[in-house]
């Protein structure tokens, strides 16, 4: 019995062996699609909840200019970030300029009294179940995603900006 008992064992070690190095090789060497995104990529699409009870799909605003900026209550970059996005919008909505503010699954009560607080006019969309932060690789809070008329990404920020740096994008974001 000992040695059928050592049979096993080396083949469950080479099974454990062999599926744990296809999983590692299939990390290391997948196709650049299958990676992170970057510019000149499509950002994944999605559909989420508005603050007005309604939906919100990026598809919505095909061939305008799109701000997709993640965001929550809890982040001290964020905080800040928001009411000069609201001054941008304000400033450039009339070139076209869209931006949509994802909020990180906190409830309805915190974003709404932010968003009254701050008195934010553009789109505040809610990303309950996490599904479409997890589509967009976010690694870290604030990151903002900068979309060309075109459909395609044309910076992506992480870590949160001054007003003139969010100006500075949008403007290029606009001539592209």
């Amino acid at each position: 019995m000992g040695k059928s008992r050592k049979t096993v064992q080396i083949i469950i070690l080479a099974a454990v062996l062999i599926i744990g190095g296809y999983a590692i090789g299939s990390t290391l060497f997948a196709s650049d699609s299958e990676g992170p995104l970057k510019a000149g990529s499509e950002p994944p699409s999605f559909t989420l909840a508005n603050l007005d009870g309604g939906t919100t799909a990026l598809s919505d605003y095909k061939g305008k200019a799109v701000v997709v900026n993640f965001w929550g209550t809890f982040c001290p970059p964020c905080v800040k970030e928001m009411p000069e996005f609201e001054r941008q919008y304000a400033k450039w909505k009339d070139q076209g300029l869209v931006i949509l503010a994802i909020n990180l699954s906190e409830d309805t009560l915190t974003v709404n009294n932010f968003v009254r607080q701050f008195d934010l006019n553009y789109p505040i969309l809610r990303d309950v179940s996490r599904k479409t932060e997890r589509s967009y690789g976010l690694r870290s809070y604030p990151t903002t995603f900068f979309i060309g008329p075109d459909g395609k990404i044309m910076e992506i920020k992480v870590g949160g900006m001054t007003e003139q740096e969010i100006d500075d994008r949008i403007e290029r974001l606009l001539q592209l």
